[in-house]
């Protein structure tokens, strides 16, 4: 493999703030970036992950690193009352529109709440299920934020995580780091005026662990029958998990 695609990519500063102010800052352009990065695929995604989670009317979940709510109603609108948690405050105010919709058009609900991920502030076991979408890698430790989650999820609750993967195949894996490099950042930076965020993404998908890798992680956190599914000709990977 060539050697641009081995190099360890520099470190990413994943402290609050700093994850805090990024997303607040593309928070207004972020929906429309991710429908147009991903063409559309980001809606297509998500339907896979609620139905993984396999969860519906009266459930209670909870959507970790919500953002902007995509993933919140992507499971509302199979029945169950989803807490919406994340702590970017900017992000959280462009979901409540979409919650509105919801609670007007299916038999689910989302609420939209001010939360860190390394510290839940729910009891022990008070969700049914559990989903995060495009967000653990934002998370500074990931194992406290995975046993977060394992905490909060009840016994035998299963948990649906979708983040992005560095493909498997040769071609393709050429491809998408030249366009995750090169590409993704300068339509960013035209699109948002925050080409910083979209140069944030590539390093941090590059260091997250992947498929068995983060499937052990996991496990450690208190989760078993950990599974992994690519999505995307590998790009995208989909965690399924049930707690322990």
């Amino acid at each position: 493999m060539p050697e641009a695609e081995t190099a360890a990519p520099p470190a990413v500063d994943k402290s609050g703030r700093a994850v805090q102010e990024m997303f607040a800052g593309v928070a207004p352009r972020y929906d429309l970036l991710n429908h147009l990065l991903s063409g559309a695929l980001d809606f297509v995604w998500r339907r896979a992950s609620a139905r993984a989670l396999g969860l519906g009317k009266g459930a209670r979940v909870l959507d970790l690193c919500s953002g902007t709510g995509d993933q919140a109603v992507a499971v509302g609108k199979r029945g169950p009352r989803v807490a919406a948690a994340d702590f970017c405050l900017p992000m959280l105010v462009l979901s409540k529109p979409k919650f509105a919709r919801l609670a007007r058009s299916g038999p689910g609900r989302a609420t939209p709440l001010a939360a860190d991920a390394q510290r839940l502030p729910f009891a022990a076991g008070g969700f049914d299920g559990a989903t995060v979408s495009f967000g653990l890698r934002n998370v500074a430790d990931l194992g406290r934020g995975l046993a977060e989650m394992a905490r909060v999820t009840a016994p035998g609750g299963r948990v649906a995580i979708l983040e992005f993967a560095l493909p498997r195949l040769r071609p393709v894996r050429a491809l998408y780091l030249f366009y995750f490099r090169h590409v993704l950042p300068w339509i960013g930076r035209l699109l948002s005026g925050r080409g910083a965020a979209y140069s944030y993404l590539p390093a941090s998908v590059m260091e997250f662990p992947q498929r068995d890798e983060f499937c052990d992680a996991m496990h450690e956190a208190g989760f078993e029958n950990a599974t992994w599914r690519d999505l995307a000709l590998g790009t995208v990977c989909l965690y399924r998990g049930e707690k322990r």
